[in-house]
């Protein structure tokens, strides 16, 4: 399973890129606004940064308009994924692009049956949502459960990628499904490194490395 970053964040991107566990990024406005500066600037950087796929989503919400935003941002670098909306006109884009051989990624997804759609359309990648099912009580893992096996059924080459993700747990149930790819806030990329018995277990190994240090020379040349 590959793991995307969700995030605009330079410093993040660069800090968990260095460790090699970071195959692609996801981005929105809402996230290139959050950083501020130039929306433009950030992105070039991004994708200057990251190999693998850098998704960078359009803002106009009819035909012509995204087909025009989506070739503009294309030229930002061969690994550039273009988001598109769930919707008719963003549907119609998704062929348009795919054609264009533009790489797409179909956001704001929440049922099986829009993944469907989106993979129908021609998409890269469909991006259901699972925390904001979630957050309005349905199972957001469900429809990754679902996404995943029409789409094993039928052969489609869309990739599930599993987005809204809030925490580790997340993760580990979208990679026990077969979910393609999960992405998610650095934060939750943080907790899945941590774990309270390595911290305890590092320290203990320390400590026991200085106690080395009290045992004298002569007795430990004994010793040998």
């Amino acid at each position: 399973m590959k793991i995307f970053l969700d995030t605009a964040n330079l410093e993040s991107i660069r800090k968990y890129n260095a460790m090699g566990i970071v195959d692609g990024i996801t981005t929105n406005p809402s996230l290139l606004a959050k950083e501020g500066g130039d929306p433009e600037a950030i992105m070039g950087e991004i994708v200057r940064t990251v190999r693998g796929p850098v998704s960078l989503e359009v803002i106009n919400t009819e035909f012509e308009g995204m087909i025009s935003e989506a070739r503009r941002l294309s030229k930002f670098g061969k690994n550039v994924v273009v988001k598109v909306p769930l919707t008719s006109e963003g549907l119609r884009a998704v062929k348009q692009l795919s054609s264009e051989e533009i790489r797409t990624n179909v956001t704001l997804v929440f049922s099986a049956n829009q993944a469907l759609l989106a993979a129908k359309a021609g998409a890269s990648y469909v991006s259901p949502f699972i925390g904001r099912l979630d957050d309005i009580g349905h199972v957001g893992m469900d429809v990754i459960r679902d996404t995943v096996q029409i789409f094993k059924n039928y052969g489609y080459k869309t990739e599930v990628l599993v987005a809204s993700v809030r925490h580790p747990l997340h993760v580990v149930d979208a990679a026990k499904i077969g979910a393609h790819v999960v992405t998610m806030p650095p934060d939750v990329l943080a907790k899945m490194i941590s774990h309270p018995l390595t911290n305890i277990g590092l320290d203990r190994f320390l400590a026991d490395w200085e106690k080395t240090k009290e045992i004298p020379k002569a007795k430990l040349a004994l010793s040998k």
